[in-house]
């Protein structure tokens, strides 16, 4: 089964290059160029622009129902026939927080909690964006257990930028 990978930005290239992936997210703030690395076609990159914050700042875009939309769709729409590269600026928040929607999107029936624990046994720096996170809950029909699940985990370690990782999806 093909796998799903989180990077930061400065990460993205030689992350793509090293798993040989096909699909791309980038979640990362509105106008940051992001060039798209060798490999990944047009149709296979999902660029959605949100600054990483949980409430409304001014200057800021605070994601929204449509951006979880546009990634579920994404999600579901990835054929799992090659690897996906997930990234934000740092590989921390959005992008991690992204990779546990993912988890829990593909598989309907897996446990928030243990989704939560391979989160944080592969990227002990993973502090998924809260409100990517209570967005996904609501449009999965979670019930909160997703929300609880990542606030048992808690803040991950302090890093100026993640690790690339692998997110176990099953």
């Amino acid at each position: 089964m093909p796998s799903l990978h989180v990077a930061p930005l400065s990460r993205l290239s030689e992350t793509v290059a090293a798993v040989r992936a096909r699909h791309l997210v980038t979640l990362i703030n509105v106008g940051t160029v992001v060039a798209r690395p060798a490999g990944i076609a047009a149709e296979r990159h999902l660029f959605l622009g949100m600054s990483d914050i949980s409430q409304p700042v001014d200057g800021h875009v605070l994601a929204g129902q449509d951006h979880i939309g546009q990634l579920l769709a994404f999600m579901r729409g990835w054929d799992r026939e090659a690897p996906m590269v997930i990234h934000c600026w740092a590989g921390i928040s959005r992008s991690t927080a992204a990779a546990y929607i993912a988890a829990c999107a593909l598989a309907p029936d897996r446990d928030e909690d243990e989704a939560a624990d391979a989160l944080r046994a592969a990227a002990p720096s993973a502090t998924p964006n809260a409100r990517l996170v209570a967005l996904a809950d609501s449009a999965l029909g979670r019930r909160g257990r997703m929300i609880r699940a990542i606030d048992r985990i808690g803040r991950g370690a302090d890093a100026f930028e993640g690790t690339p990782f692998a997110m176990p999806l099953a």
